[in-house]
């Protein structure tokens, strides 16, 4: 892992170039499926949206980079054409059509996990516990889903987890509760509640498995969370877990901390080991 690291950390840019986030001419992007799945922790049908590659095909296996969003929002918001703030589908189709990042899926699921209402109603510890239950739906439910359903390669060596606000607080503590299925960790802005939270600052590490990578972004403007990535990445030092931390000056809680983090993370992932 520190090795891995070290050599990530040296080729992290702050931003992305604004050319990334355009769709350019001879480039052919993926392609974006709502899907719906039954769900036997939430006990009902839920929805997920899925990046293929482009030129997807069943001979062909690919890895799996689960991507998940924030407080209040869906499946849809990370992917959302209208938002002109996010552009993900084109940083990762550029990234991949240059050859700096390989083939792969992309899962987008709704990470409100709750078995007695559809939706977050308020911001309160009950509909954290909800959110705290993805792990559950993820590995239980999504997971054999995505692997029965699609040419997918399996094992952390091919399996990434980002999350954005309540997705990056979620993909830490679903990395570390699960180090053995998740290679690959990304971080954007996370909310707090992790450690001290559903972990000990202590426990706030890797113990059994390591990833290879975790990528934790922050953004110097970021009005909802404030400090809590720099707490993070406090207590991550603490623990001797390597890590890199990605500062955004001017970044705020959304559309140019995201974007910047995907960049970087799309770049690095399923490397590793090759």
């Amino acid at each position: 892992m520190k090795e891995y690291t070290a050599l990530v950390s040296a080729n992290i840019l702050e931003t992305e170039p604004a050319e990334e986030r355009e769709e350019k001419s001879g480039v052919t992007y993926g392609t974006i499926q709502k899907v719906s799945y039954y769900s036997t922790t939430c006990k009902r049908t839920r929805c997920f949206n899925i990046l293929l590659p482009a030129n997807y095909s069943e001979s062909k296996q690919y890895p799996v980079l689960y991507a998940m969003h924030g407080y209040w929002q869906t499946e849809d918001t990370l992917i959302d054409e209208t938002d002109k703030s996010m552009r993900l589908r084109q940083i990762i189709g550029n990234a991949i059509a240059s050859g700096e990042a390989k083939d792969m899926i992309v899962v987008f699921p709704y990470i409100y996990a709750s078995e007695t209402q559809d939706s977050c109603s308020g911001m309160n510890e009950a509909n954290n516990t909800a959110y705290d239950n993805f792990i559950n739906e993820l590995t239980n439910d999504l997971m054999p889903y995505i692997e029965s359903h699609y040419s997918v390669k399996t094992g952390k060596d091919n399996t990434a987890i980002m999350g954005f606000s309540m997705g990056g607080r979620e993909s830490l503590y679903i990395s570390m509760k699960r180090p053995d299925l998740f290679g690959y960790v990304g971080a954007v802005c996370p909310a707090p509640g992790v450690s001290p939270g559903l972990i000990a600052k202590s426990d706030f590490q890797y113990t059994d498995e390591s990833p290879y990578l975790l990528l934790l972004t922050a953004g110097s403007n970021d009005t909802v969370v404030y400090s809590t990535p720099s707490r993070y990445n406090d207590i991550l030092n603490n623990n001797g877990v390597p890590h890199i931390w990605h500062y955004v000056k001017g970044g705020y809680h959304g559309g140019n901390c995201i974007r910047a983090h995907m960049y970087n993370f799309v770049r690095a992932v399923f490397k590793a080991t090759d």
